[in-house]
This record gives C-alpha cells, structure tokens and sequence, in this order.
C-alpha cells in the first residue's frame, strides 16, 4: 500500500518524533516501504547570515545529517529497515512539501505538538502540510 514514506524529524526535539518513528517503523515493515527521515533546518535572515563563513551552510548540513544519522541509530530498531536521510533549509512546511513531491512520498508520518488554544487542533506547520499534501498524512500526537 505504501512504497515511501516521509518522516520529519525535530532535531531539536528529538523525542518528540518518538512516538511517530515508532509508528512509522511499523507501517516500513509491514508494507516493505522506504522511510526518508528528513530534517529540515531553518532559514537565516540574511543580515545574520552575513556574520558567518561563506560555507556555514553546508556545515549546518553536514552537522544536521550527522545528528539525523545518530537519532535513527536510536530510534530505528531494525536494520532491516531501509531509510534514507535528507536534510533541507527552508521553511518546514515547505520543505516538507517539496521533498514529499520529489521523493513521491505517498504518506507523510508526523508529530504534532499537544494543541494549544490558538493552534486550534494542530501545530501552524502540520496543519500546512495535511491541508496541502497530495498524498495521505497520519499526524501521531505526542503523549
């Protein structure tokens, strides 16, 4: 039913995407899907970004990918597993959305932060995404 499935992760916050790895690990195994556990890092303002070297961003995504890497080897408990790392800058939506259509993802798997009363029943960002998708979403909430 599912051939690629696209998990974002917070690196930031990386047992809040627990709960949704675990589901995600569940769905890889029993349909033989790829699961392509994205990162995505935020944008600098340009102002900022004048402050640092002409190659801080390919270190921010070399450093993004080496924690991708080290939070799958913790919380993918099966190397029979494929996967597959990506980082992206951006916005998170966006970039979620993007790399959903050139993966051809056809399930999005997230996490979404318990709801406060201005986010209405879903973070800004996964709200985006489910209403923007092509493809099914599963927003696993965090316990």
């Amino acid at each position: 039913m599912y051939k690629d499935i696209l998990v974002p992760v917070d690196l930031d916050h990386p047992e809040a995407s627990e709960k949704a790895v675990g589901t995600a690990c569940q769905m890889a195994k029993d349909y033989g899907a790829v699961l392509h556990f994205l990162s995505v890092v935020p944008p600098v303002s340009p102002l900022i970004a004048s402050y640092f070297s002409k190659n801080y961003r390919s270190s921010l995504s070399a450093a993004a990918n080496e924690r991708l890497h080290a939070f799958t080897a913790q919380y993918v408990r099966s190397d029979d597993i494929k996967r597959q790392h990506v980082i992206a800058h951006g916005s998170v939506y966006d970039e979620i959305l993007q790399m959903r259509d050139q993966l051809n993802a056809d399930l999005i798997i997230l996490t979404s932060h318990r709801p406060e009363l201005k986010d209405y029943l879903l973070g800004p960002n996964a709200a985006r995404i489910v209403r923007h998708a092509p493809c099914s979403v599963m927003v696993v909430r965090e316990e």
